[in-house]
């Protein structure tokens, strides 16, 4: 089973500290001490606010990704249970965007520029920090902690504490 990060609503306060974590772990950089014009601020997740609740939306890294199935490029794989997107491959044809049902993935602008003159673009979603920290920036820098990463075991222990309260529910 593939790991996700999953998002509380209730605890979320909407601060989008998730998303500049997001940021500087990706551009391996400080970005606060750098030109402002000198990288691009694209965090791979997204936060969703209303009058009640807010809360980022991740890639849930799907057994089956519908994104994967769609690329043309073959930009999008899976690596040890997380689905990635190769930025060398991806074309920006945004089928990838289409095709996700969580809406968790995004083209974006790059610092490269294209024959034309015009930015180059790319898919851009959650790839669990793999490579650049030790566990999802997000998930260690949220001050409610309203982010968690779920992994195989949880899911199995929740799956089991649910059936054993439904028996016992059914006992009474």
């Amino acid at each position: 089973m593939n790991s996700f990060i999953k998002a509380n609503p209730i605890r979320c306060i909407g601060c989008r500290t998730c998303l500049i974590s997001c940021v500087v772990a990706h551009e391996g950089k400080r970005i606060f001490e750098i030109d402002p014009d000198g990288y691009n601020f694209n965090p791979r997740l997204f936060m969703v606010k209303t009058a009640r609740v807010s809360a980022p939306v991740h890639c849930r890294h799907c057994e089956n990704p519908a994104c994967k199935a769609s690329c043309t490029s073959g930009a999008i794989f899976v690596k040890d249970n997380v689905v990635l997107v190769d930025t060398k491959k991806c074309i920006g044809c945004k089928n990838c965007v289409i095709a996700c049902p969580f809406g968790a993935v995004e083209i974006v602008e790059t610092a490269e520029v294209q024959n034309d003159g015009s930015p180059r673009k790319i898919a851009n979603k959650c790839d669990l920090c793999v490579g650049v920290a030790d566990s999802p920036s997000c998930v260690k820098v949220c001050p409610t902690e309203a982010l968690a990463l779920v992994t195989d075991g949880d899911l199995s222990q929740s799956v089991a504490d649910k059936r054993r309260n439904a028996a016992a529910a059914a006992a009474v």
